[in-house]
């Protein structure tokens, strides 16, 4: 891809700027009631990212924290864990609490000179809001789409459509110019791959449990990537540099 043509990027939040998983596992794993392992901290969220996703079908307008709640109590049950409702509404409380990647505001600086960056998170407004005023708090955004804006989760098309539609209205870039920029495989880039989006930019934070596997999806013809890097520094890295020799 050249890391010119593009003219608005558009971010999914957790996973990809925001470690989600080091916020939601060690919650998940004090549920368990077992010793830390690798293996067990990929079942959990491995469960956390399959009952999640499953319930933004379920209930498309259901509040994020309240996905969270319910994704606790599902992965308690399968597991015959026995919980009190209030820790599971603690777990839904904390999404403004989950660290950004050491590399993410300092990227998003760099790539705000050269595109309009814009978010398309499964959120609602108040959790975004923390997490905007928290972790993200020097970061600058051209626009900000949760799902309790749209009334629905990704990876239902409209999610997708509604920052086309704001890009264009706000800023005259076409779909063609708006690129995605997320490490999820399976929701994401699977999305932008059926709806006819240019191929997106895969910010791969290794050692992630949930998002997809790339060689198996690309295997099977579900995703189509234009770039991919280990972190969104690496991203803005590629970029400084392409608009220097651009420059020249």
């Amino acid at each position: 891809m050249d890391l010119t043509e593009p003219k608005g990027l558009f971010f999914d939040v957790y996973a990809t700027l925001i470690d989600w998983e080091a916020g939601i596992y060690p919650r998940l794993l004090a549920l368990s009631q077992q010793p830390d392992s690798p293996d067990l901290r990929g079942q959990l969220l491995r469960a956390y990212h399959t009952h999640q996703i499953d319930i933004w079908r379920e209930s498309p307008t259901l509040l994020y924290p309240q996905v969270l709640e319910e994704t606790y109590a599902r992965i308690a049950k399968e597991r015959n864990i026995s919980f009190d409702q209030a820790d599971a509404v603690t777990f839904g409380g904390t999404i403004g609490e989950w660290p950004a990647f050491p590399d993410t505001v300092d990227a998003l600086g760099r790539l705000a000179k050269h595109y309009k960056l814009f978010v398309l998170s499964n959120v609602d407004n108040a959790s975004f809001e923390r997490t905007r005023t928290g972790p993200l708090q020097s970061a600058h955004w051209d626009g900000v789409y949760t799902a309790e804006d749209i009334g629905s989760y990704k990876p239902d098309p409209k999610n997708y459509q509604y920052v086309v539609d704001a890009a264009g209205e706000k800023f005259g870039i076409s779909k063609e110019h708006l690129v995605l920029v997320a490490q999820s495989l399976d929701i994401d880039h699977m999305s932008v791959k059926k709806l006819g989006f240019r191929p997106g930019i895969w910010i791969s934070r290794s050692g992630s449990a949930m998002g997809g596997k790339r060689e198996e999806m690309e295997g099977k013809g579900e995703i189509e990537l234009g770039a991919a890097f280990e972190t969104l520094g690496d991203f803005a890295d590629a970029a400084d540099k392409a608009f220097a020799a651009q420059r020249k």
